[in-house]
């Protein structure tokens, strides 16, 4: 039987010879008492084509998680408005598109990177940042490079930080392995982080949560920060 903490969605991928070899790493999970949410690249170029499967809409659309993208909406926005309850500082990460910041300049790869316009980089709607959220341009995976993020964190003494989006192997993986090396508590949402591929998603998770984070199903974060707000309505 799985204990709790490989309750997770890897269990179809991951061997018990496998899990064996992780088992020193299991351990209690939480949530710190200074959170904020951070949503990684949750923009319209994740969900072109519509929620069809990934090999169907990267026809046309390349860049899309397709079906992934569109069932991790309303988990999100279940979470989304947990954390808004609480009063929970929002942070959103999308690309860089301004002209002048030469978005395109530094090459460090032989990647094709297709030219989008910018208005695929807006914010999926149904998810769209509120008045006081922060909103972060990047030209990189991580959230953290070349961006004011730990300085924002910082400010509001953060200790935790909850985080979603996209992709759960690229840019979600990057940002979540710099905010562990800055020294947050890093909680990965499983059901409201996606990628193009499961099994990328699911190795990438299993790896995370086992090094850099505590992966929790979003239900069990939405159930603490609902019992938060519980405590602080009584006091």
């Amino acid at each position: 039987m799985i204990d709790k903490f490989e309750d997770h969605c890897w269990q179809d991928i991951v061997s018990a010879d496998i899990l064996d070899l992780y088992k020193h790493y299991k351990r209690d999970l939480f949530i710190g008492q200074n959170v904020a949410v951070v949503a990684i690249d949750l923009y319209e170029l994740s969900y072109q084509g519509g929620a069809k499967p990934v090999a169907e809409v990267t026809k046309e659309f390349p860049s899309s998680c397709g079906i992934h993208a569109w069932e991790a909406i309303p988990p999100t926005q279940k979470l989304f408005a947990a954390a808004r309850a609480l009063g929970l500082p929002f942070f959103y990460t999308t690309g860089e598109t301004r002209d002048a910041s030469k978005p395109v300049f530094v090459k460090s790869t032989n990647r094709q990177m297709p030219r989008n316009g910018a208005e695929v980089y807006n914010i999926k709607a149904e998810l769209a940042p509120q008045k006081g959220d922060v909103v972060i341009t990047k030209q990189r995976a991580s959230a953290f490079f070349g961006t004011p993020l730990i300085a924002h964190l910082t400010q509001l003494n953060i200790d935790t930080i909850i985080i979603c989006g996209e992709s759960t192997s690229g840019c979600v993986r990057a940002s979540t392995v710099d905010g562990y090396s800055y020294g947050f508590h890093m909680v990965m949402a499983e059901e409201c982080c996606f990628d193009r591929s499961p099994l990328s998603h699911k190795v990438n998770l299993f790896d995370l949560h086992h090094k850099y984070a505590d992966v929790m199903k979003t239900a069990d974060i939405i159930a603490e920060l609902a019992s938060r707000k519980l405590a602080e309505a009584a006091q």
